[in-house]
């Protein structure tokens, strides 16, 4: 899918978000880059494929009126309250950088996207609500060169092929993949489709896409199954299953998402707690360890430590 699509469709997101009231089709042509140019056929057509586009990425799209004594013109829009995420409770740290983050647009496609939809709606006098753009800012940097890529392809239904390296390896392993959307969790963009050699539900971190990203199909040419919501599944397929238990050091301050799904976390002497965390694997263990660098040690299992140490061996440049 071209980048003027994906521009498109966010424009599009914005324009339905950001208005207080409902947006005539005819309103939504004259300020979407885009549907301006069409003829009208070519513009119903487009309207309806791109309405069901973010129906499928999970966007509400709700048809009605301004005026229901007169039933006016219909229109369209995105209500916030069922777009929006629940309240999330972040300690203090937490919500100060998330704040920050709150305020920029860290993806520059976006950015470009948003500035347009805004000026262009307040120009054709409709009355937008600014604030309501803080639902569809990205939390997380969108810096791994496959986002693009990955993103075009999610929108355009198009399958791809790529290399992907397991965390902490540094083999890759060619992945072909029909990509049904993309979710950030823990500071990590990840893509979440089918993945044909697995014949299986799969999720992929995008900053372990090594290479180019490969379109290997025409757009459209797979369907995402009816009622799919892409974060529950992305929850279940990170969901720990937990079999084993690791008895973790940690510094005051660290590892809170660790904490929170820990056993027990008690005190360890002056700055330090021990948490007992439940796991299913250990090299996925390994992959939230050792990002804490030294506000974490594994105390127990071996295994755990191997798999911390393997990964810290990797980064050092002393593989074995």
């Amino acid at each position: 899918m071209s980048a003027r699509k994906s521009e498109r469709l966010m424009n599009l997101v914005i324009c339905l978000l950001v208005a207080r009231t409902y947006v005539p089709k005819a309103r939504i042509r004259e300020v979407v880059e885009g549907y301006r140019d069409q003829s009208d056929d070519a513009f119903e057509k487009m309207f309806e494929r791109d309405k069901e586009a973010l129906k499928e990425l999970g966007l509400p799209i709700e048809l009605g009126y301004n005026d229901k004594a007169f039933e006016d013109e219909p229109g369209y829009r995105i209500k916030r309250s069922e777009f929006e995420l629940p309240p999330v409770m972040l300690e203090a740290d937490e919500a100060a950088v998330v704040g920050l983050a709150a305020r920029v647009w860290q993806h520059a496609r976006l950015a470009e996207a948003t500035s347009s939809a805004l000026v262009k709606l307040r120009a054709a006098g409709v009355e937008v609500d600014a604030d309501a753009l803080a639902v569809v800012e990205p939390q997380v940097a969108a810096d791994e060169p496959a986002f693009g890529p990955i993103w075009d392809a999610v929108v355009g239904r198009i399958p791809v092929v790529f290399e992907h390296r397991r965390g902490g390896m540094a083999e890759t392993m060619t992945r072909h993949l029909e990509p049904w959307g993309i979710v950030s969790s823990r500071g990590h963009w990840y893509v979440v489709g089918y993945d044909r050699d697995r014949a299986a539900e799969r999720m992929f971190r995008l900053s372990r896409v090594v290479g180019e990203v490969v379109t290997i199909g025409q757009p459209g040419s797979y369907k995402v199954p009816d009622a799919t919501d892409i974060r529950q599944l992305a929850a279940q397929l990170t969901r720990p299953n937990a079999t084993s238990k690791a008895v973790l050091r940690l510094r005051e301050g660290a590892a809170y998402w660790l904490r929170r799904r820990a056993l027990s976390v008690r005190p360890d002497g002056p700055g330090w707690d021990v948490a007992d965390v439940p796991y299913t694997s250990a090299d996925a263990l390994a992959e939230e360890v050792v990002p804490l660098g030294p506000a974490a040690v594994v105390i127990e299992p071996d295994n755990v430590r191997s798999a911390v140490v393997r990964r810290l061996q990797i980064l050092a440049g002393r593989t074995t």
